[in-house]
């Protein structure tokens, strides 16, 4: 779950990080009211769920009082990226002598979060990654010990970071870590880090992606979800209480379990194929969760076929078949539709898929090419 730039520095600052003074408007007025109450200069900050806002012209500094009300009219309303500026954080602009970035995230390939630090600052770390690898040092956490403060200055060691600063740093690190872990953060970053005129790290901007399956334990968190800055369609996912994930090919995929989902667009990608999503409709579908699975996939206007793949254990073959047929004969379906069955009463399922116009496949590796094979034909 992507939060707001000020809804993330209000979690750093609950923990000791430093962050500009500030306040949310919606209005104009209340933006004017917002530097009445700081005083210039302001920098006034649109507040929408994506990148480069900057370059985009959603971050300005209005530099006297009298600025404010036409940086703010400017910013609130205007499109961004496709999505309308509801609200702007009209916050402290800072004396900046230089910008840093540190963050942490989880790396899948050593299975632990990672530190990062970088004198690189202000600018996309991807575009770092890309052109100087060297400036970003990093350190792996181990997860059953924690982040140590020797690896903390480490990482700022090997960075560049100036000896002098490094205090003020590994106290911002420990308290971004302490924030990454206490809400179930899969992304926490500080970027820019500035060091300020009078000596001073404040954290200029902020970006937390919050794990949405940790969500339950996190309801003061939960209530800052908004769908309508998601992916329209995982957004409709989300109210059927379906687990889906837009992907953006032309074959939809449903199974039961994510490793068999999971596995199941491997094999559409290995047969040369485009998954459109992941559906996992979980171990114990029933019929209407079928139904309900085929017909999200089909709201997506770039699906041209389906493959479902069902593994029988808990979940019966015969359930499952009695919920396709159920989806097919209420909807006008155009596409293709291969159907894998194995396990718990597959043979009832398959007897109750006969003369029907969906496509019988033995195995994964059939179904898959069967579905490339009919959505390209």
């Amino acid at each position: 779950m992507k939060i707001h730039e000020y809804q993330a520095k209000h979690l750093l600052a609950q923990r000791g990080v430093p962050v500009p003074p500030g306040e949310v408007a919606e209005r104009v007025e209340e933006a004017v009211a917002i530097a009445e109450r700081i005083g210039p200069p302001v920098a006034i900050k649109a507040q929408v769920l994506v990148g480069g806002r900057g370059k985009a012209g959603g971050i300005r500094v209005a530099s006297t009082l009298e600025e404010v009300p036409q940086v703010a009219g400017q910013i609130l309303g205007m499109n961004l990226k496709g999505l309308m500026v509801q609200k702007v954080l009209v916050e402290k602009a800072l004396d900046i002598q230089a910008e840093y970035y540190i963050g942490l995230t989880l790396d899948r390939a050593s299975q632990r979060n990672v530190l990062m630090v970088c004198t690189e600052g202000g600018v996309d770390i991807e575009e770092v990654a890309a052109r100087s690898p060297e400036k970003i040092a990093k350190v792996f956490v181990d997860p059953a010990y924690g982040l140590f403060e020797f690896q903390m200055r480490l990482a700022c060691y090997r960075a560049g970071l100036p000896r002098s600063l490094t205090r003020a740093a590994v106290g911002l690190i420990h308290a971004l870590y302490r924030t990454y872990v206490e809400v179930d953060a899969t992304l926490a970053e500080i970027n820019p880090l500035v060091l300020t005129a009078e000596g001073q790290l404040v954290a200029a901007d902020a970006k937390i992606l919050i794990d949405d399956n940790a969500l339950f334990r996190h309801p003061e968190l939960a209530q800052w979800q908004e769908e309508s800055e998601e992916d329209p369609l995982e957004a409709e996912a989300h109210r059927r209480g379906l687990q889906y994930v837009h992907l953006g090919g032309n074959i939809g995929v449903i199974g039961n379990g994510a490793g068999l989902t999971m596995a199941t667009i491997d094999e559409v990608k290995r047969a040369g194929g485009q998954p459109a999503n992941f559906l996992d409709i979980g171990g114990g579908a029933r019929a209407e969760v079928v139904k309900k699975a085929l017909e999200m996939v089909l709201l997506d206007p770039q699906v041209k076929g389906v493959l479902i793949n069902i593994f029988g254990g808990i979940t019966r073959c015969d359930e499952v078949a009695r919920g396709i047929l159920a989806a097919i004969s209420e909807m006008d379906i155009r596409v293709p539709i291969v159907v894998r069955l194995t396990g718990t009463n597959e043979e009832e399922g398959r007897r109750l898929l006969e003369g029907s116009p969906l496509t019988p496949a033995a195995t994964m590796q059939e179904a898959a090419a069967k579905i490339v094979a009919l959505v390209e034909g």
